[in-house]
């Protein structure tokens, strides 16, 4: 049956830009750190290009057997195997989407309140407390969202988020002229008390400040880097670019729908995004050099914890992840509706029960991650790599007919490169994030 949608295509735009932009790119300035400007903007525009390849074939497969949703495609190509492996893997990319959400939540809320209450140093109350924060803000604010049978707000919130991260790049942007370069250490620290003025690069020289590497914190950018943290720099941007189970419930709500809009409408998202994330990932980088550390806004603190702009970016930021979690939730519950419930009615109980069951996992993993690298590097070594290369790849193999196109044909041999490029790509982010640990 033929599904007429409504979606105007400026609207689809903006809503499949949405889906791209997430948390990734609070972590693009330090990937920059650890690349250099240079291979940076390679990097990014490679996964760009790769992106948005990858959907012309997602467009391609699903235009042959009409089917609109990442998951039948994985059944149609390769039955209930295909259909597990993309439920799986879409589950795992927004769990980790998720809990690099909460991640923010829980790094960023301590530092607000910090703020409101006017406090100097950070205490030990319970408060000011991170990993009791972000349970508080899961039960409070997120499962409600999350218990509500549609996402009514839904498109509000989108709106918001990408509005904040607007907001946020300006910010970056405008910070980058207003702080000056080397930072001037606060009062009290060894460097403060040597010289009260803004600590010279010989300073740090003389390893008085302990940072990560002395010759990365000169002022000036290296355009060419490679260090034991480059790994992480293509998961955290093929992290950053995952939209890809979001195209095709978007191209069915869009109007007069044909591959070629469509494929147009992804490629201005990833456009918009790419300038976007390159800006943010540019300016972190020049405001901070080697200290920008791997959560952008985090870095902030060192400067001024009481900046009022950087206040509202964070009340921002934070009321725009916090509002995604429950948009996120929503396809997770779906897929583990699909593999464990096939074809059972809605109840209630099984609806809260998975929220609860999931939002608690995701707690635990939060409080107990050491960091956000961690959780962007495996997502983006793992199953972002599946989404974005190898499925749309194989599943394009095996759907497209044979007697279109022989296995031995032009696109067919591309599109298995592609998914060898995937592969290539898992090991090596996964070699180079364990060897890391």
């Amino acid at each position: 049956e033929q599904f007429e949608g409504k979606t105007s295509f400026g609207m689809s735009v903006f809503n499949l830009s949405n889906a791209i932009m997430g948390s990734g790119i609070l972590g693009l300035a330090y990937a920059m750190a650890n690349t250099g400007i240079i291979l940076f903007l390679f990097l990014l525009t490679a996964v760009a290009l790769l992106s948005s390849y990858s959907i012309h074939l997602l467009l391609k497969s699903s235009g042959i057997v009409g089917i609109r949703a990442y998951e039948q495609l994985g059944y149609r190509a390769f039955g209930t195997p295909g259909k597990l492996a993309a439920a799986i893997a879409i589950t795992l990319q927004n769990i980790g989407a998720m809990s690099s959400y909460l991640y923010i939540v829980k790094s960023e809320v301590p530092l607000v309140i910090q703020t409101f209450l006017n406090l100097e140093e950070k205490t030990t109350d319970w408060y000011l407390n991170g990993n009791y924060l972000v349970i508080l803000v899961s039960v409070t604010i997120i499962l409600p969202l999350a218990l509500m049978k549609q996402l009514g707000y839904l498109g509000y919130a989108s709106g918001f988020s990408l509005s904040c991260m607007v907001f946020f790049l300006i910010s970056v942007i405008y910070k980058k002229f207003q702080i000056p370069c080397p930072l001037p250490e606060p009062e009290g620290n060894l460097t403060g008390i040597l010289n009260n003025s803004t600590v010279s690069t010989s300073d740090y020289e003389n390893g008085y400040t302990v940072l990560q590497a002395p010759e990365q914190d000169t002022c000036t950018p290296s355009f060419f880097t490679l260090n034991s943290q480059t790994a992480y720099t293509i998961p955290i941007m093929a992290f950053a670019f995952v939209c890809h189970p979001e195209v095709l419930p978007i191209y069915t709500e869009l109007k007069d729908p044909s591959k070629k809009k469509m494929q147009c409408i992804s490629n201005i998202s990833i456009m918009v995004m790419y300038l976007m994330y390159f800006l943010a990932a540019l300016f972190g980088y020049l405001t901070f050099y080697g200290r920008v550390e791997s959560e952008l806004l985090h870095t902030y603190n060192k400067v001024d914890p009481f900046d009022v702009l950087i206040l509202c970016v964070r009340v921002a930021v934070l009321t725009a992840v916090t509002l995604t979690v429950p948009i996120v939730l929503f396809p997770v519950r779906r897929a583990i509706q699909q593999m464990l419930f096939q074809g059972k009615d809605f109840s209630w109980i099984r609806h809260i029960a998975i929220a609860v069951i999931l939002l608690t996992f995701i707690n635990l993993l939060v409080i107990f991650a050491p960091s956000i690298l961690g959780i962007f590097g495996l997502i983006g070594a793992t199953s972002a790599p599946c989404l974005i290369f190898i499925f749309p790849a194989i599943f394009y193999i095996r759907i497209m007919p044979k007697d279109k196109e022989p296995l031995r044909s032009a696109p067919k041999i591309l599109a298995a490169c592609f998914a060898l490029l995937g592969v290539v790509f898992m090991i090596m982010s996964l070699s180079f994030i364990i060897i890391d640990w």
